[in-house]
């Protein structure tokens, strides 16, 4: 009688078998959604690389007889999308920096304020120090040239 098959419900490792009787449960369906889902994707892109080949394999020769034409259009293709890409990048930075500049003037503090602001007094400071320098200097030479006018008169 040992040898006989169990119909009861333990299974092979002495474990309680909850899923004799049960359906699927949310796990295997989950796995062979996703199988299926996943071979479909894996065929249709096997079909496009094949229909992709294919393409080219027929079109080489049309792209060859009109690659003197084709060259030279895509290049200056890719030029004026270039430039075009290039000069709204410069339309953004003037905005950008338009804004940022009316918000400085209406007393609102944008990103990077306190660093202009060290750097006008800086400024300042520096064209004070040269002023002066400058008043210094200009004294210096009009009492050397008093003195060099002055000694050579005698």
């Amino acid at each position: 009688m040992s040898d006989q098959a169990r119909t009861g419900s333990y299974g092979s490792y002495g474990s309680y078998d909850t899923n004799v009787n049960n359906p699927p449960s949310r796990q295997t369906v989950k796995f062979i959604t996703a199988a299926t889902i996943g071979v479909t994707l894996l065929l249709l892109s096997g079909l496009i690389l094949t229909g992709t080949v294919i393409g080219l394999i027929i079109a080489t020769p049309l792209l060859v007889l009109f690659s003197p034409i084709l060259v030279p259009a895509a290049i200056v293709l890719s030029l004026a999308a270039g430039g075009f890409l290039f000069s709204g990048g410069c339309g953004v930075a003037a905005i950008a920096a338009l804004s940022w500049i009316y918000n400085y003037v209406s007393g609102n503090q944008p990103a990077g304020s306190d660093t202009l602001d060290y750097a006008r007094g800086a400024i300042a400071d520096k064209a004070r120090d040269v002023k002066e320098r400058a008043k210094d200097y200009a004294s210096y030479a009009q009492g050397r040239a008093q003195e060099t006018t002055q000694g050579s008169t005698y």
